[in-house]
């Protein structure tokens, strides 16, 4: 499965630290000391006679590594045009008078894209390698752990992401996770998030959207922020839902979608119902003006739910049991749905005309559920019918694997090494080089 048929990101996109990640800055220290001595082996010419009797300039050895992940029994993978931005930008060595001379031309190097999917299932005939370099060891040896960090954090969050929307049959996912990392990890955040969503359309033949929340989020791929309102918001009309949102709809242009929150008053249904009927009363009003654009404006795309999941909302009949009772459960949803369908009867409309536009208003209304939802809950919830449209989810989305006995990372290995200009396998007990037909050569 590739998910993308185009270009590798630009490397300009990624700021590389070029100065001080060429000194090992962002390298684990026994990296910077392995590359200090082939540095200075290579400066001595020094030399290892191996078992064949051949010299092997040891300074200048030239290895194959390949790197591959270790999430099982798959990964969508992220990271790799980032990786290879690494590799082009600090590939080389530091001369006598202090100048960094780049060698990446020197290399031989082949990657999946960024939105493959690659496999490990635990031993060496299931390991998928994602990218493979070939050359001077001491030229890239400090880059191992940057290279890693950046397939680690992108990998994690895209698999996340893909596995969300498998438990949600491809129903569209909001990415909600920016308050639970540090702020500069947004744009890679935001990056993993869309390639795990093309990987699922692709992969399912599905038409999943991609949402952020904000713009850094999409800063990689063009994305956009969005979103509504929020509970601060409704805190400052006194707690008036409902006249928080006309303003909002009188305010903001008619292209953003009006998302109205509705828990601020422990009552999903009822707060629904007053922005429900007094959202439609503008809306008709301009509609039956001939304004368009203005009723637009009063369009009601969805509302949300955010119970806390120490609350059980006031239409929800206690059961005894706090997680069938608090938070956005299954049983508010569904009151929460009929609700919003039979809405319009109540509604003053003698007209027949109107009143199928009142219905089809409705109708057309979307419940956003958020609060705590994870793949377990979405999946609870689809088997169960759940009349959820759309899901937005958080802190998850950053979680480590949840799979028992895997990782949630990448390792590399050097597997091949070149004796007298032929390559000879040389990997430690366990590893072995292996094939990925998905690896393509990087220019």
């Amino acid at each position: 499965m590739t998910v993308f048929n185009q270009e590798r990101l630009p490397v300009e996109i990624f700021q590389i630290d070029r100065e001080r990640m060429v000194e090992g800055w962002y390298s684990d220290a026994y990296f910077r000391n392995i590359s200090r001595i082939l540095n200075r082996l290579s400066k001595e010419s020094y030399t290892y006679k191996n078992e064949e009797g051949h010299e092997v300039d040891i300074g200048d050895i030239e290895v194959e590594m390949q790197i591959f992940p270790r999430r099982r029994p798959f990964c969508i993978v992220g990271g790799v045009d980032e990786a290879l931005a690494i590799l082009k930008t600090c590939t080389g060595y530091i001369d006598s008078k202090g100048k960094f001379i780049n060698t990446f031309d020197q290399l031989e190097v082949e990657a999946i894209h960024d939105g493959d999917k690659a496999f490990y299932r635990g031993d060496p005939e299931n390991v998928e390698p994602v990218i493979k370099i070939r050359g001077k060891y001491r030229h890239f040896a400090i880059l191992e752990t940057p290279m890693i960090g950046s397939l680690t954090e992108a990998s994690r969050i895209a698999t996340n992401v893909f596995l969300v929307l498998e438990a949600a049959k491809g129903k569209d996912i909001l990415f909600f996770p920016a308050r639970f990392a540090h702020y500069k990890q947004q744009a890679i955040h935001g990056y993993a998030y869309s390639l795990g969503v093309k990987a699922y359309n692709e992969e399912f033949g599905a038409n999943s959207h991609r949402f952020i929340s904000t713009d850094e989020q999409g800063a990689w791929w063009g994305g956009k922020g969005a979103g509504t309102v929020s509970h601060s918001y409704i805190a400052s009309f006194l707690g008036d839902t409902t006249e928080a949102m006309l303003q909002f709809c009188r305010q903001m242009p008619a292209d953003l979608n009006r998302i109205a929150l509705v828990d601020f008053d422990n009552d999903c249904v009822g707060t629904t119902l007053d922005v429900l009927r007094e959202m439609y009363k503008y809306y008709s009003y301009h509609k039956k003006d001939g304004n368009a654009k203005q009723a637009q404006k009063y369009k009601l795309f969805g509302v949300r739910p955010d119970t806390g999941s120490n609350l059980r909302d006031v239409s929800v009949e206690p059961l005894g049991d706090k997680k069938l009772d608090n938070g956005v459960n299954a049983r508010l949803v569904f009151k929460l749905r009929r609700a919003i369908d039979e809405a319009y009867k109540d509604w003053d409309i003698d007209d027949e005309d109107e009143l199928e536009r009142a219905k089809e208003y409705c109708k057309n209304v979307k419940i956003i559920a958020t609060g705590g939802f994870k793949p377990e809950k979405i999946s609870q919830f689809e088997k169960s019918q759940v009349p959820v449209d759309i899901y937005g989810v958080g802190s998850w989305l950053l979680s480590n694997s949840s799979v028992e006995n895997t990782k949630n990372d990448f390792t590399a290995d050097v597997v091949r090494v070149k004796i007298n200009g032929e390559w000879k396998d040389m990997a430690k007990e366990g590893r072995e080089p292996c094939y990925n037909d998905k690896l393509v050569k990087v220019d």
